[in-house]
This record gives structure tokens, C-alpha cells and sequence, in this order.
């Protein structure tokens, strides 16, 4: 049975300033659960199911102690979810460990005011998709391990190292990177050819790159468009992008 004060706490890791006090985030619902259960660089705090999901899920469960695992009803379920429809099982998670960052010798991402977070749950999916390992966030992204933006994820927070920095920072780090960047006014990503290397920049939904970051693009590309619409949904660009330039051999 759920008592009120782990109500409380649960409900509270809906605000960043909760979550990062405790390093921890919430995720929900079987598929994306199994995916943090089997990583090896997240750790376990809480589980809380219904015993439907338990049954099913029991060899999953072995290396774990009876304490780590609170079987609740759908009613109490309902009361901590984030969902609009809840989904079996939710776990409280420690936030990701990763090795120190290295952009070195591969193609990386670096988002500036990406202010969305299923936009940026969306971003780090299709990052892991294309096999990308790093993902740099300007101070002002939103918090990706907020409910949506973890969701949105499905999964790829653990295999997707983000860290939030200054963005210029990390160029005068690694001064050696060619530096790519989306823009309306910009070289075809079809006439760019595959990289090996390199930072590619991308904007905020509605303004694109801002002037100073957009003054660091070394090469600017665009997607080539035929219709009448203004932009496209910033995560599509992303993907767009990504199966364009990077080379998979």
C-alpha cells in the first residue's frame, strides 16, 4: 500500500528542481521500464506494479531484492502516474552514468534553447537510433529527464550521454571539430556528403540558432524543401539531417 508521503515524494520528481536535488527521475510503463532494468548504467530505486505486470516480469525481477518492488493497485497507480493513462509498472531511476565526454573522431549533436521535451526525448531517439553516443544541450534546453521528455526517449536516455553546457565552451574544447549548423540559408544536406566527424548544430522549434552560436557554424546546410510550409517540427529536421550526413560505413 502507498502511503501518502511516497505519494508526495513521487508526485514532487514532476519539477526539475526535485529532481535534480536527488538525482532521480520517474519512468513509466513496460517496454521503456525493461529497457532501465537491463542497462548497466542505471541504477534501480523503486518499483511500484500491478500484479498483472509482476506475473509477467518475474525472471526480470530475480536479481532484485523484495524491497526494490512494491506491488499496488491500478487506483494507487493512477494517483502517481504522469500518464494520462497509466501503464502497469512505474520505477524511480538514479539519472545515468556515463564515462567522461569525448567528442574526438565522431559525429556528435549540440542543441541550443531546444525548449520541448518530447522534442528533446525525440532528438536523444533518434540519436541512439543512428548510433550517435554524445548529445550536447545549451543551460536553456528543457530537462530531459523530466516525465515527457523521458518517455519521449523510449528508452535511449541510457545509451545517449547528454550533458548541459555552454555550447561555445565545448568548440574551444575541441577546436579540431568541423562545426555544422541548420539554418534556412545554407549549403543542401544533399550536396554536403557523409561525415565522419563533427558537431552539428541545431535550433530552437520557432527561431533557429541563435546569433551567437549560429557565428561559430563553419559549414551552415539546409533541407530542401518543395511546399509551402514555414519549418519543419525540429526533432523531423534532426532525423532528416542525420540519415543525410552520417556515413555507415
Amino acid at each position: 500500500m502507498l502511503i501518502k508521503s511516497r505519494v508526495k515524494y513521487i508526485q514532487s520528481l514532476g519539477q526539475k528542481k526535485f529532481r535534480d536535488n536527488e538525482g532521480v527521475f520517474v519512468a513509466e510503463g513496460p517496454k521503456i521500464i525493461n529497457e532501465f532494468l537491463n542497462a548497466p548504467n542505471v541504477q534501480l530505486i523503486s518499483l511500484m506494479a500491478v500484479s498483472e505486470w509482476i506475473e509477467d516480469n518475474q525472471k526480470l525481477l530475480d536479481k532484485y531484492e523484495d524491497s526494490d518492488l512494491m506491488e499496488i493497485k491500478q487506483g494507487e497507480l493512477e494517483k502517481i502516474s504522469f500518464l494520462s493513462t497509466p501503464n502497469q509498472v512505474l520505477g524511480l531511476f538514479k539519472k545515468p552514468s556515463f564515462p567522461v565526454l569525448d567528442l574526438k573522431n565522431a559525429v556528435s549533436l549540440a542543441l541550443d534553447a531546444i525548449q520541448d521535451p518530447g522534442n528533446l526525448g525525440t532528438i536523444v531517439r533518434i540519436a541512439d537510433w543512428f548510433g550517435l553516443k554524445n548529445l550536447i544541450c545549451s543551460m536553456d534546453c528543457a530537462d530531459l529527464f523530466s516525465p515527457k521528455g523521458v518517455q519521449s526517449t523510449m528508452g535511449s536516455i541510457c545509451r545517449v550521454q547528454l550533458v548541459y553546457t555552454d555550447i561555445r565552451e565545448i568548440l574551444l574544447e575541441y577546436t579540431d571539430l568541423p562545426v555544422y549548423g541548420t539554418m534556412l540559408k545554407g549549403k543542401s544536406i544533399h550536396e554536403i556528403g557523409q561525415i565522419k566527424k563533427g558537431l552539428i548544430l541545431i535550433g530552437n522549434e520557432s527561431r533557429g540558432l541563435r546569433e551567437d552560436t549560429a557565428s561559430l557554424v563553419q559549414i551552415p546546410v539546409t533541407i530542401p524543401g518543395k511546399g509551402s510550409a514555414e519549418s519543419l517540427n525540429v526533432a523531423v529536421a534532426t532525423g532528416i539531417v542525420l540519415s543525410h550526413l552520417l556515413s555507415f560505413t
